[in-house]
């Protein structure tokens, strides 16, 4: 099999990979031999309807969840992702978080980990706080700059 028939069988690969876990970009390098794979994630809402509803009307909730979403990220405790990967509040299936809304964080602390390319990168807080909320859920796929928690 050809050196370029190899490159084309691991883009494939890679591409699966992107469909598999939900994410929007994948990079693998070995012996100086980089290979990028990345894709445009275009979600479109759909209009939530309650039963009886008239067609178009809004839910009084998602106003407030999408601005809930925007002060996340503009919030000064905002614990962001350092990279694209899978989010895991515990350590392992079947044990307790590493933290929940409430606890008392120690800067340095393991708030979560996130799995890369078969790595997983514990996340610690930058500084001594409260956790007042966990944006994420457990083993979901996030992006670079994604709120994960708000520890204040």
């Amino acid at each position: 099999m050809s050196k370029n028939q190899d490159d084309l069988d691991l883009v494939r690969k890679l591409a699966g990979m992107l469909s598999e876990t939900g994410l929007s970009e994948i990079e693998y390098e070995v012996n100086n031999r980089r290979i990028r794979v990345s894709r445009t994630i275009t979600q479109v809402a759909a209009p939530m309807m309650l039963p009886g509803a008239a067609i178009g009307a809004a839910l009084p909730g998602a106003a407030a969840s999408a601005a809930a979403a925007a002060d996340d990220s503009n919030h000064p405790g905002a614990v962001k992702s350092p990279m694209v990967g899978t989010a895991y509040l515990a350590p392992e299936p079947g044990k307790p978080a590493f933290v929940a809304v409430g606890d008392k964080v120690a800067a340095g602390q393991t708030l979560l980990i996130i799995e890369a390319m078969k790595t997983f990168n514990p996340i610690k807080a930058t500084k001594a706080g409260t956790v007042t909320k966990v944006v994420v859920e457990n083993a979901q796929p996030v992006e670079f700059g994604q709120v994960l928690m708000v520890v204040e």
